[in-house]
């Protein structure tokens, strides 16, 4: 194994292993979350060892908790005992790594991830934010207790030890033909119209791949078109909790090309969102961040077969506009300028491993 990841709790009495952090929504299933513990028993005491695993959403810092109020809701939770008289799972190659690790005192555990379940999205905070993403995000924790679920038993942060970990889901195996869309529009002071198609060869692209977009003039009119502009569009469904929806765009291109009247256009423009040229926006969506480890924009949520979507927490979808520019003939060019715009949607996702 080429990394383990571990964390220990303040007191020393508890270490938490995974052999990874990345869990892989194959849509019929999920892969299975293996880990171990390494307790220290001098440090317990009277108290157990738990385990448990929790998708949850988070819109606000824990630093802004006032009154008691939580800025965090639990989508899903499984806790299990772990020491002592913990259950057993069956041992994978991946426990037998980790405990090899770990050494005495290392005891086994399981979860297995619900297919319904969001996959992991952060909300990019502003520079002086401070404290965890808002977004969805799944951890593991283990911790110290004397009973399994005592709402009034309170457990201190140096009793714990905690990872988090992401849900991820790679692209589809097999594509489909790209989406197209087609405008015919009149004018005002001119008998022809402009025909304006926009096309893509398939309708999923991977992030940091170019996509190539097919774009075709047909200006019958006695107007010209000026230039074109591509921009790229994300809109974040925040709702779990309130309907709050907003579309920033991610992607912006200005084509300085001249269409005359009475003439026609082909030409296949390549464009490529990225985080990248998106680093100062805040409340944009990007795939689960780790601590330390750069992302990408946000996946687009693949909606399943009899899910409720409010269980997914949040939902991200793109399009592409096209928008060109035609000015007016004559005199009043400027008054009779108008824009002929048409959208494609788009889907971004991660390429599947070869593996």
């Amino acid at each position: 194994m080429a990394k383990v990841f571990k964390k220990t709790s303040g007191n020393g009495g508890l270490t938490l292993y995974l052999g990874k952090r990345d869990y892989v929504d194959h849509i019929n299933k999920v892969d299975r979350l293996d880990g171990v513990v390494k307790v220290e028993p001098a440090e317990l005491g009277d108290r157990k060892v738990f385990i448990q695993l929790a998708c949850a959403f988070r819109y606000g810092s824990e630093d802004l908790d006032v009154m008691g109020l939580c800025f965090r809701k639990d989508i899903w939770l499984l806790q299990t005992q772990l020491y002592p008289d913990g259950t057993k799972p069956e041992l994978s190659e991946m426990h037998d790594t980790l405990l090899k690790k770990a050494g005495d005192n290392a005891y086994p555990f399981s979860f297995d991830i619900p297919n319904n379940l969001p996959c992991s999205v952060s909300l990019q905070p502003a520079p002086e934010d401070k404290g965890k993403a808002c977004g969805v995000d799944f951890e593991v924790k283990t911790y110290m207790a004397k009973e399994k679920d005592n709402p009034d038993e309170k457990i201190e942060k140096k009793d714990t030890a905690r990872l988090v970990v992401r849900k991820i889901q790679y692209a589809p195996s097999q594509v489909g033909p790209g989406p197209k869309a087609d405008i015919c529009k009149s004018f005002m002071m001119s008998d022809k119209p402009v025909h304006f198609e926009a096309s893509m060869d398939k309708d999923l692209y991977f992030h940091g791949e170019a996509i190539p977009i097919k774009l075709k003039i047909n200006n019958e009119s006695n107007k010209t078109v000026k230039k074109f502009k591509i921009t790229v569009d994300q809109t974040t469904d925040i709702i779990l909790y309130s309907a709050d929806k907003y579309t920033k765009t991610v992607f912006t291109q200005e084509i300085a090309e001249t269409v005359e009247p009475n003439s026609t256009f082909e030409k296949t423009v390549c464009i490529t969102p990225s985080l990248s040229e998106n680093k100062e926006k805040r409340g944009l969506a990007l795939d689960g961040r780790l601590k330390d480890e750069d992302t990408n924009l946000a996946s687009t949520t693949v909606l399943k077969k009899n899910i409720e979507k409010e269980v997914l927490g949040i939902l991200v979808s793109y399009k592409i506009k096209i928008n060109l520019m035609v000015a007016g003939a004559g005199l009043m060019g400027t008054l009779t300028a108008s824009d002929v715009t048409v959208e494609l949607p788009l889907n971004l996702m991660h390429e599947k491993p070869q593996d």
